[in-house]
């Protein structure tokens, strides 16, 4: 598996979840990272994107302030954690490089938040 992401579920409006991204070491050394989701009915967005260093990261506006990305080189693994969460926070949340490429898209991890 290239890209695996994993971590999602069902939390209440204001709780928390930390999303995992294992990948493959030709996928993810040397190279940015993001994550990014889909809701229902929309297009597929960027959440976050953290630099090779793990020092540089970009975030949505909506992702400012709530959430958090890092990675572990070592691991080849990157995480989000988000915190309090709202209903629009629904979505299949996906990890992919930064700039995307089509190849890595995988099956992505569902985050619902709901009462």
């Amino acid at each position: 598996v290239q890209l695996q992401a994993s971590g999602g579920g069902l939390v209440q409006p204001g709780g928390s979840l930390r999303l995992s991204c294992k990948a493959s070491d030709s996928v993810f050394s040397g190279n940015r990272m993001g994550w990014y989701r889909q809701a229902p009915g929309k297009q597929r967005e960027l959440v976050a994107a953290i630099g090779v260093g793990g020092i540089a990261t970009n975030f949505a506006d909506f992702a400012k302030g709530r959430f958090t990305i890092s990675r572990d080189n070592d691991k080849n693994t990157m995480y989000l954690q988000m915190d309090n969460l709202n209903y629009e926070d629904t979505a299949v949340y996906y990890c992919n490089r930064w700039p995307t490429r089509r190849a890595y898209w995988g099956q992505g991890t569902q985050v619902t938040v709901s009462s």
